[in-house]
């Protein structure tokens, strides 16, 4: 089966309809088997995405906090 790629917008609408549920009271699993995604895709759109949106985004590697630092 082939991937499915969630544009910009569509992975914003997804997140925000996450938060939404989240915010009702279900955890981060429920919330994602409510919207139509897997929780290994929502993690993957809040670490590409989350900066956008509000969310606190991961950095992507070491270096990135060491050169933020100095």
């Amino acid at each position: 089966m082939a991937r499915k790629r969630y544009s910009d917008e569509d992975a914003l609408k997804l997140l925000r309809e996450i938060d939404v549920h989240l915010h009702d009271g279900l955890d981060v699993v429920g919330a994602c088997r409510k919207a139509g995604i897997s929780d290994k895709t929502y993690y993957g759109a809040v670490r590409r995405m989350g900066t956008r949106i509000g969310l606190q985004a991961q950095p992507k590697s070491r270096r990135s906090i060491i050169g933020a630092t100095q």
